[in-house]
Protein backbone atom coordinates (compact mmCIF):
# COMPACT_ATOMS: atom_id res chain seq x y z
CA UNK A 1 0.00 0.00 0.00
CA UNK A 2 1.39 3.41 -0.92
CA UNK A 3 0.33 7.00 -0.36
CA UNK A 4 1.74 9.97 -2.27
CA UNK A 5 2.33 13.30 -0.56
CA UNK A 6 -0.52 15.09 -2.34
CA UNK A 7 -3.37 12.95 -1.02
CA UNK A 8 -5.72 13.61 1.92
CA UNK A 9 -6.22 10.84 4.47
CA UNK A 10 -8.38 9.90 7.42
CA UNK A 11 -5.26 9.75 9.57
CA UNK A 12 -5.64 13.45 10.36
CA UNK A 13 -7.50 12.55 13.54
CA UNK A 14 -4.36 11.03 14.99
CA UNK A 15 -1.82 12.76 17.22
CA UNK A 16 0.40 15.19 15.29
CA UNK A 17 3.04 15.65 18.03
CA UNK A 18 6.68 14.63 18.04
CA UNK A 19 9.81 16.28 16.71
CA UNK A 20 13.02 15.11 15.08
CA UNK A 21 14.35 11.86 16.53
CA UNK A 22 12.18 12.50 19.57
CA UNK A 23 9.79 9.96 18.03
CA UNK A 24 10.78 7.96 21.09
CA UNK A 25 7.46 6.60 22.26
CA UNK A 26 6.84 9.42 24.76
CA UNK A 27 3.68 10.49 22.93
CA UNK A 28 2.66 6.86 22.51
CA UNK A 29 2.42 6.41 26.26
CA UNK A 30 -0.15 9.22 26.37
CA UNK A 31 -2.18 7.87 23.47
CA UNK A 32 -2.74 4.29 24.61
CA UNK A 33 -1.99 2.07 27.60
CA UNK A 34 0.74 -0.56 27.22
CA UNK A 35 -0.39 -3.87 25.77
CA UNK A 36 -0.71 -6.95 27.99
CA UNK A 37 2.39 -8.39 26.36
CA UNK A 38 4.40 -5.22 27.05
CA UNK A 39 3.29 -5.25 30.69
CA UNK A 40 4.28 -8.90 31.07
CA UNK A 41 7.70 -8.27 29.51
CA UNK A 42 8.26 -5.32 31.83
CA UNK A 43 7.22 -7.37 34.85
CA UNK A 44 9.57 -10.21 33.90
CA UNK A 45 12.42 -7.77 33.29
CA UNK A 46 11.83 -6.13 36.66
CA UNK A 47 11.77 -9.51 38.42
CA UNK A 48 14.96 -10.73 36.75
CA UNK A 49 16.68 -7.43 37.55
CA UNK A 50 15.56 -7.64 41.15
CA UNK A 51 17.00 -11.15 41.44
CA UNK A 52 20.28 -9.99 39.89
CA UNK A 53 19.90 -12.26 36.86
CA UNK A 54 20.12 -9.45 34.30
CA UNK A 55 21.72 -6.02 34.21
CA UNK A 56 19.42 -3.45 32.53
CA UNK A 57 22.37 -1.58 31.02
CA UNK A 58 23.66 -4.79 29.41
CA UNK A 59 20.21 -5.54 28.05
CA UNK A 60 19.99 -2.04 26.57
CA UNK A 61 23.39 -2.54 24.94
CA UNK A 62 22.27 -5.80 23.34
CA UNK A 63 19.11 -4.14 21.98
CA UNK A 64 21.23 -1.28 20.61
CA UNK A 65 23.43 -3.78 18.75
CA UNK A 66 20.45 -5.49 17.12
CA UNK A 67 18.76 -2.17 16.28
CA UNK A 68 21.76 -0.45 14.75
CA UNK A 69 24.47 -2.97 13.93
CA UNK A 70 23.68 -6.65 13.35
CA UNK A 71 20.33 -6.28 11.59
CA UNK A 72 21.06 -3.19 9.48
CA UNK A 73 24.37 -4.71 8.39
CA UNK A 74 22.38 -7.38 6.55
CA UNK A 75 20.35 -4.76 4.73
CA UNK A 76 23.49 -2.79 3.95
CA UNK A 77 24.96 -5.83 2.18
CA UNK A 78 21.78 -6.15 0.10
CA UNK A 79 22.03 -2.48 -0.91
CA UNK A 80 25.74 -2.71 -1.65
CA UNK A 81 25.19 -5.73 -3.91
CA UNK A 82 22.41 -3.89 -5.76
CA UNK A 83 24.61 -0.82 -6.23
CA UNK A 84 27.49 -2.86 -7.64
CA UNK A 85 25.63 -5.56 -9.60
CA UNK A 86 22.98 -4.35 -12.09
CA UNK A 87 21.64 -7.87 -12.64
CA UNK A 88 21.16 -8.37 -8.91
CA UNK A 89 19.49 -4.95 -8.63
CA UNK A 90 16.99 -5.97 -11.30
CA UNK A 91 16.23 -9.25 -9.50
CA UNK A 92 15.86 -7.36 -6.22
CA UNK A 93 13.27 -5.01 -7.66
CA UNK A 94 11.38 -7.77 -9.49
CA UNK A 95 11.37 -10.44 -6.76
CA UNK A 96 12.68 -8.88 -3.57
CA UNK A 97 12.18 -11.86 -1.26
CA UNK A 98 14.07 -14.25 -3.51
CA UNK A 99 16.91 -11.81 -4.21
CA UNK A 100 17.38 -11.06 -0.51
CA UNK A 101 17.38 -14.81 0.19
CA UNK A 102 20.28 -15.16 -2.27
CA UNK A 103 22.42 -13.44 0.35
CA UNK A 104 21.10 -15.69 3.10
CA UNK A 105 18.58 -13.34 4.70
CA UNK A 106 14.97 -14.30 5.25
CA UNK A 107 12.58 -15.90 7.69
CA UNK A 108 10.24 -14.50 10.31
CA UNK A 109 9.20 -10.89 9.61
CA UNK A 110 10.87 -11.10 6.22
CA UNK A 111 8.86 -13.73 4.38
CA UNK A 112 7.37 -11.30 1.83
CA UNK A 113 9.55 -8.33 0.98
CA UNK A 114 9.10 -5.50 -1.51
CA UNK A 115 12.06 -3.26 -2.33
CA UNK A 116 11.30 0.25 -3.61
CA UNK A 117 14.04 2.31 -5.24
CA UNK A 118 14.83 5.97 -4.61
CA UNK A 119 15.58 7.99 -7.73
CA UNK A 120 16.00 11.71 -8.44
CA UNK A 121 12.27 11.80 -9.22
CA UNK A 122 10.91 9.63 -6.37
CA UNK A 123 11.78 9.45 -2.66
CA UNK A 124 10.30 6.50 -0.79
CA UNK A 125 9.77 6.14 2.94
CA UNK A 126 8.34 3.27 4.97
CA UNK A 127 5.91 3.25 7.88
CA UNK A 128 3.53 0.83 9.54
CA UNK A 129 0.40 2.81 10.34
CA UNK A 130 -1.30 0.04 12.33
CA UNK A 131 1.51 -1.20 14.56
CA UNK A 132 5.24 -1.63 13.85
CA UNK A 133 5.66 -4.21 11.07
CA UNK A 134 9.33 -4.13 10.13
CA UNK A 135 11.76 -6.32 8.12
CA UNK A 136 13.76 -7.89 10.93
CA UNK A 137 16.06 -10.08 8.77
CA UNK A 138 17.42 -7.04 6.91
CA UNK A 139 17.01 -4.19 9.41
CA UNK A 140 17.04 -5.84 12.85
CA UNK A 141 14.75 -4.46 15.54
CA UNK A 142 12.63 -1.38 14.80
CA UNK A 143 13.77 1.85 16.48
CA UNK A 144 11.46 3.39 19.07
CA UNK A 145 10.53 6.33 16.84
CA UNK A 146 9.31 3.94 14.11
CA UNK A 147 6.81 2.44 16.57
CA UNK A 148 5.57 5.79 17.91
CA UNK A 149 2.09 7.11 17.12
CA UNK A 150 3.37 10.51 15.87
CA UNK A 151 5.63 8.90 13.26
CA UNK A 152 2.97 6.40 12.19
CA UNK A 153 0.34 9.09 11.64
CA UNK A 154 2.38 12.06 10.45
CA UNK A 155 4.33 10.06 7.87
CA UNK A 156 1.09 9.66 5.96
CA UNK A 157 -0.32 13.14 6.62
CA UNK A 158 2.84 15.22 6.17
CA UNK A 159 5.72 13.09 4.86
CA UNK A 160 7.78 16.09 3.76
CA UNK A 161 7.46 17.64 7.19
CA UNK A 162 8.57 14.41 8.86
CA UNK A 163 11.53 14.11 6.51
CA UNK A 164 12.57 17.68 7.34
CA UNK A 165 12.59 16.76 11.03
CA UNK A 166 15.00 13.94 10.15
CA UNK A 167 17.16 16.43 8.27
CA UNK A 168 16.06 15.41 4.77
CA UNK A 169 15.05 18.19 2.37
CA UNK A 170 13.25 16.66 -0.61
CA UNK A 171 12.97 18.96 -3.65
CA UNK A 172 9.43 19.97 -4.60
CA UNK A 173 10.02 18.35 -7.98
CA UNK A 174 10.60 14.98 -6.29
CA UNK A 175 7.54 12.89 -5.49
CA UNK A 176 7.39 11.42 -1.98
CA UNK A 177 5.84 7.97 -1.73
CA UNK A 178 4.90 6.46 1.64
CA UNK A 179 4.72 2.67 1.83
CA UNK A 180 2.61 1.10 4.56
CA UNK A 181 4.09 -2.19 5.79
CA UNK A 182 1.67 -4.78 7.11
CA UNK A 183 1.45 -8.40 8.23
CA UNK A 184 1.70 -9.59 4.63
CA UNK A 185 4.34 -7.28 3.17
CA UNK A 186 7.45 -5.58 4.52
CA UNK A 187 8.89 -2.69 2.52
CA UNK A 188 12.57 -1.83 2.22
CA UNK A 189 14.08 1.24 0.52
CA UNK A 190 16.96 0.94 -1.93
CA UNK A 191 18.62 4.35 -1.52
CA UNK A 192 20.47 6.13 -4.29
CA UNK A 193 24.17 5.37 -4.48
CA UNK A 194 26.11 8.43 -3.27
CA UNK A 195 28.36 10.34 -5.64
CA UNK A 196 32.04 9.73 -5.13
CA UNK A 197 31.65 6.01 -4.42
CA UNK A 198 32.79 4.94 -7.87
CA UNK A 199 35.40 2.22 -7.59
CA UNK A 200 34.27 1.14 -4.11
CA UNK A 201 33.95 -2.60 -3.56
CA UNK A 202 30.88 -4.12 -1.88
CA UNK A 203 32.35 -3.97 1.61
CA UNK A 204 33.19 -0.29 1.22
CA UNK A 205 29.74 0.43 -0.22
CA UNK A 206 28.03 -1.36 2.66
CA UNK A 207 29.81 0.99 5.07
CA UNK A 208 28.02 3.92 3.43
CA UNK A 209 24.54 2.48 4.00
CA UNK A 210 22.66 3.67 7.08
CA UNK A 211 19.65 2.05 8.71
CA UNK A 212 17.54 5.16 8.19
CA UNK A 213 18.41 5.29 4.48
CA UNK A 214 16.75 1.86 4.13
CA UNK A 215 13.61 3.18 5.86
CA UNK A 216 13.66 6.39 3.82
CA UNK A 217 14.12 8.78 6.74
CA UNK A 218 17.82 9.17 6.08
CA UNK A 219 20.43 9.12 3.32
CA UNK A 220 23.57 7.03 2.83
CA UNK A 221 26.85 8.51 3.98
CA UNK A 222 28.88 10.22 1.31
CA UNK A 223 32.47 8.95 1.00
CA UNK A 224 33.88 12.14 2.59
CA UNK A 225 31.67 11.65 5.67
CA UNK A 226 32.63 7.99 5.86
CA UNK A 227 36.32 8.92 5.82
CA UNK A 228 35.81 11.13 8.89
Amino acid sequence: MTHDDHEDHDHGRRDHGGHDHAYDGHHDRHNAPPSDAALRVKAIESLLTEKGLIVPEALDAIIEIYENKVGPRNGARVVARAWSDPAYRQRLLENSTAAIAELGYGGVQGEDMVVVENTPDIHNMVVCTLCSCYPWPTLGLPPNWYKSAPYRSRSVIDPRGVLKEFGIEVPETTEVRVWDSNAELRYFVLPMRPAGSEGFDEEQLAELVTRDSMIGTGLPKVPAEHAR
